[in-house]
């Protein structure tokens, strides 16, 4: 069985994950603390803990653990985000791990919600959207909305130069909004909401995609009729099809 390493298994996608991970994979977790039914190897990468000797023997390792709102405050993004990222990156390489799947997050664009029609739509002004609009794709230039983004796409960087500099396979996943009620409740979240089991199947289809150019970025939310972030390269590239859409949730 191809062999899988994954940091933060222990947060919120990495627990709704684990069933189908440890179904397809020989999964071990990189973790603050131990994974129930899963082999852990505890580190904290906030800390700086060392980490290399995880990465040996492993096919692919998935990204999760972050600081995912700027109430952590900005050492705590930057040790976790940026330095743990680099971290988990340069142990990837040398160690001859072939592919990265990165968690980065929608985040990345939210900056784009100040500009209409996608402030509209955020604050469910609906009848303020015009009948045709430019969804954002992954072409577009990053907008993000806080400092927890900014990191995000610093992740994204680090991402890039790994697969670019050292030829190891990169997807990030631009992951919408998933929460524990696993439902949308505000027209934020209407537009931005991804599914635990559709964020589920877009890990899946990342771990086994190989990039054309070594190097991709995909938007991942559910099927939702005023999502503004465009999920069809994920839909072409990974075989990616939500079966959730936020308007079931009215």
């Amino acid at each position: 069985m191809e062999r899988i390493l994954v940091t933060g298994l222990s947060g919120l996608i990495g627990t709704a994950a684990t069933p189908a991970l440890a179904d397809r994979y020989d999964l071990t977790a990189l973790n603050r603390r131990d994974v129930d039914g899963v082999r852990t190897i505890r580190a904290d990468l906030e800390s700086g803990d060392p980490i290399d000797a995880a990465f040996e023997g492993i096919d692919t390792v998935v990204h999760l653990a972050a600081k995912i709102s700027d109430d952590a405050g900005w050492n705590a993004l930057l040790a976790l985000n940026v330095v743990g990222t680099r971290n988990v990156f340069e142990a990837a390489r040398s160690n001859g791990v072939r592919r990265v799947v990165f968690a980065s997050s929608g985040a990345t664009v939210s900056g784009w919600e100040r500009s209409e029609p996608y402030k509209a739509i955020v604050e469910g002004r609906y009848e303020d959207v015009p009948r045709l609009w430019d969804l954002v794709d992954e072409d577009m230039a990053p907008r993000p909305g806080n400092l927890y983004a900014s990191t995000k796409v610093w992740g994204e960087a680090i991402a890039r130069h790994y697969a670019q500099s050292y030829g190891i396979e990169v997807s990030c996943l631009r992951i919408g909004y998933v929460n524990d009620r696993d439902a949308p409740s505000d027209p934020r979240q209407y537009a931005v909401w991804l599914s635990q089991r559709d964020v589920v199947q877009g890990l899946l289809r990342a771990i086994e995609h190989s990039p054309e150019d070594g190097f991709d970025t995909f938007f991942l939310t559910s099927r939702n009729k005023w999502g503004y972030r465009s999920i069809r390269r994920a839909e072409t590239r990974l075989d990616f099809s939500p079966v959730d859409e936020a308007e079931q949730h009215r």
